[in-house]
């Protein structure tokens, strides 16, 4: 019976619930030390959504015929358009990134592949594999464009979420999944929304497709929440737009961090004051 659920982003397919909770749930527990909460959260308190393995295709014996992945791979539309403000983004924050110019743009396969390299080379994408790279843009593509995957997702967090739980952290992609919960069941007992690394502010990528509900659009205010907090590295490639409330309104609290070398680590944006007086907010007696 969680009274804190967390929803994880692309890139886990390769972990598990447990995993992720081992990780998570001390990261939580630290930002709330940090905020000097006047609580604790059990193990128990705190619920990880497991959704990787939606993406983790059933295993089989290469053959001869069988290529690696790479730029020709990369989708048209979202899955290109995408890559590309990333790297636009990762240029504007990291000197060693070659920045895209106005001939690069062009939507074509070699364009994809200086953007992959390109890429490659900074500080946020080190030791991130290109196969990797497109694997997580795909994943981005399924969520918000296969009706079938997005069902699948939004069916796991409600199975999760309970008349106890109070908060919803969304890390990357999970911000984009726990909004749209958000939006769609406003009866939840939910009161406080944590998304950390969020690229819910990318127009018209991710933003303008957002499932806000039957009644709902892109902007409105997630459901029952009373408090939310949005956390951003300046050096997040992932979380382009930092502050939201442009988008959202003015209700959201903004915040800047720092992560160092891991700006876009679930667990140094949870260990955070920022992140543990959010979770805080949830559990604060009403006003």
């Amino acid at each position: 019976m969680a009274r804190v659920v967390c929803i994880h982003g692309i890139g886990q397919q390769h972990t598990g619930e447990r995993e992720l909770h081992r990780f998570w749930h001390p990261a939580i527990s630290d930002g709330l030390l940090r905020a000097r909460a006047p609580f604790t959260l059990g193990e128990d308190d705190v619920r990880c959504v497991f959704y990787g393995d939606l993406f983790r295709p059933p295993g089989r014996t290469l053959t001869l015929a069988d290529p690696p992945l790479g730029a020709p791979d990369v989708a048209a539309g979202l899955e290109r358009d995408l890559l590309l403000a990333l790297w636009a983004e990762a240029a504007r924050t990291d000197e060693a990134v070659l920045p895209p110019d106005a001939r690069t743009l062009a939507r074509t396969p070699r364009t994809v592949q200086r953007a992959l390299n390109a890429l490659g080379r900074s500080r946020f994408f080190a030791g991130i594999a290109l196969r990797a790279m497109v694997l997580d843009l795909k994943q981005v593509r399924a969520y918000l464009c296969d009706p079938d995957v997005h069902e699948a997702v939004q069916r796991r967090v409600a199975d999760a979420v309970t008349d106890r739980t109070r908060v919803v952290v969304g890390h990357s992609l999970g911000s984009v999944v726990a909004y749209e919960a958000l939006c769609a069941r406003p009866d939840w007992p939910v009161r406080s929304l944590l998304t950390v690394g969020s690229p819910l502010g990318i127009r018209p990528l991710v933003h303008d497709r957002l499932r806000a509900g039957a009644q709902g659009r892109p902007g409105d205010w997630p459901g029952s929440v009373e408090h939310w907090t949005n956390i951003a590295d300046e050096g997040d490639v992932v979380a382009l737009v930092k502050d939201l409330r442009p988008l959202f309104g003015d209700r959201v609290r903004s915040h800047l961090v720092h992560n160092g070398a891991r700006a876009h680590d679930a667990t140094r944006y949870l260990n955070t004051p920022e992140a543990g007086r959010a979770v805080a907010d949830g559990f604060a007696p009403a006003d």
